[in-house]
């Protein structure tokens, strides 16, 4: 049986999305959206491997350091376990949009690296985020793209959207209860 993959933005889909052209650079400032450790959970239960996939630029426009988006990701993993959730793996792009690099979104290089790194089937999965770019990147790698209106996008500009996601809810909570029933 093939592997049920799940690989989640995290501004905005995560954790309360900081505003546009803004970062999330405390540890203080990183707050899990609700439901998200029991959407994670739901998956984790459900057999789904969980990724993370995030442009983090404000590392390499020196915002905040490697060593605080490390522990915010630290954070982050340990209260999803504490709810019996498990993240896999965390994949983040912290170059500056201006180096052109193959793995900031909507490239598909992050997704390319975990299905290297995992043996992973990107066809058979299901790219949830908040943005259009976030949809951008899943239909260049292959997976299903969700959209989450937790974030950044709202559902009033989807006649102006440049690309269709596949599905979208309001929140992680809602793919998840849908995703769940679907495998």
């Amino acid at each position: 049986m093939k592997a049920k993959i799940i690989f989640l933005d995290r501004d905005g889909v995560i954790n309360k999305y900081p505003g546009d052209k803004k970062y999330v650079t405390s540890l203080k400032k990183f707050r899990f959206l609700p439901k998200v450790k029991k959407a994670i959970a739901l998956f984790s239960k459900h057999g789904f491997k969980v990724f993370v996939i995030s442009n983090q630029a404000g590392v390499g426009k020196g915002v905040y350091s490697q060593r605080t988006l490390d522990l915010i990701t630290k954070k982050m993993l340990s209260e999803v376990e504490l709810y019996a959730g498990k993240i896999e793996g965390v994949y983040y792009c912290t170059h500056r949009p201006k180096e052109n690099c193959s793995c900031r979104k909507p490239r598909a290089g992050m997704l390319n690296a975990a299905a290297r790194q995992w043996p992973l089937d990107l066809k058979n999965a299901y790219f949830i985020g908040d943005t259009i770019s976030d949809v951008l990147t899943a239909k260049e790698a292959g997976c299903k793209s969700i959209l989450v209106l937790s974030g950044k996008e709202k559902a009033a500009n989807r006649k102006n959207w440049e690309v269709q996601p596949d599905l979208f809810f309001q929140d992680l909570f809602a793919a998840a209860t849908y995703l769940v029933k679907q495998k």
